[in-house]
């Protein structure tokens, strides 16, 4: 199998990869499966990648940052090779498998050949992942609408809500082609928690769209047989939450409570990882149709848990508990 890639200088490059022909030990619930997590760089994106893949589907991972390039975000060494390893590690027993394709998502020709890609080499897509981001580094965070920087927050917009627009359009098509098919819009806030205005404006514009996008494209789907919902981690403790945000590492995340006491009901990406896998393997999944779910929510549904075998509900607690007290019980929320 060749697999075409166009460096940052436009140069396009092919490899022959071998597909792995080795049975699975014991399929899994994905097997079978082919999924496209676009976004799948790091974060969230990278663990819903790894999890889809450890039940055993076939996980095309796509993103911008590469062993070759480095997206606007910064993190040279959180690439989406590096996630298919990943995937392809993790479904090792399973029959998952990851593949590689460097996508820009706000490029509807990059896109189209992706989804072309998919379907010469699958025939099929059976889970889209909306998960494109990579906004933050252009939030003005404490700023008036007026006062944003206008370039910026029409970025934002772009690359939290035009992506995934994108995405959906060219990739829709082969997913409906067989019922059963799952859209998951991942967002940043439950429906109910983003009542609330989620400042600054380009902000809660970005992670709000995702939720009635969810909604609208159930309505178009249901007569496809397919499900649309969206979904959202708690408070994640993705990597640059840990190192740049808060200075600790997984291994002593609790430190990081000594800066926001409320940071004791974080989840690691594996869970919301999880949570997607089991989603993705409920053959009632249709009844959750334009529902806004979370990591959390779910983790009670499929009795799911993070890697501690805690089970966080990090937007009940948000929302239930004044988040200006001096000091987090996270009792009964996780």
């Amino acid at each position: 199998m060749t697999d075409r890639r166009t460096s940052a200088d436009g140069t396009e490059t092919s490899t022959t990869r071998t597909t792995r022909t080795t049975p699975a030990t014991t399929p899994g619930p994905l097997h079978g499966k082919i999924a496209l997590v676009a976004g799948a760089t790091r974060g969230a994106g990278r663990a819903m990648a790894v999890e889809l893949g450890r039940a055993g589907a076939t996980v095309y991972a796509t993103g911008r940052t590469t062993r070759e390039h480095t997206s606007e975000v910064g993190r040279d060494d959180e690439t989406i090779e590096g996630t298919a390893d990943l995937v392809t590690e993790a479904g090792t027993e399973s029959g998952g498998r990851g593949v590689a394709v460097p996508t820009d998502h706000l490029d509807p020709e990059q896109v189209r050949a992706l989804v072309d890609r998919i379907d010469r080499e699958q025939g099929r897509l059976d889970i889209l992942v909306n998960d494109i981001w990579g906004g933050d580094v252009h939030v003005e965070w404490g700023r008036k609408m007026w006062e944003h920087d206008l370039d910026k927050g029409l970025r934002v917009l772009r690359l939290g809500v035009e992506s995934h627009i994108v995405t959906s359009s060219c990739a829709l098509p082969l997913l409906i082609r067989n019922p059963g098919g799952l859209v998951v819009e991942v967002t940043d806030g439950t429906e109910e928690y983003n009542r609330r205005y989620r400042e600054p404006f380009y902000y809660d514009l970005a992670k709000s769209a995702p939720l009635r996008m969810a909604r609208g494209l159930a309505e178009e789907l249901k007569e496809y047989g397919c499900t649309a919902v969206a979904l959202t981690p708690g408070w994640l403790r993705s990597e640059a939450m840990l190192d740049t945000y808060f200075k600790v590492t997984e291994e002593n995340w609790r430190e990081g409570c000594k800066q926001n006491p409320h940071f004791a009901i974080s989840e690691t990406p594996t869970y919301i990882g999880r949570t997607l896998a089991a989603l993705a393997a409920d053959p009632d999944l249709a009844r959750f149709n334009g529902k806004s779910l979370s990591s959390g929510g779910l983790a009670q549904e499929y009795g799911v848990t993070d890697v501690d075998g805690s089970a966080p509900d990090a937007w009940r607690y948000l929302t239930e508990v004044d988040q200006t007290a001096p000091e987090a019980d996270v009792t009964g929320y996780r």
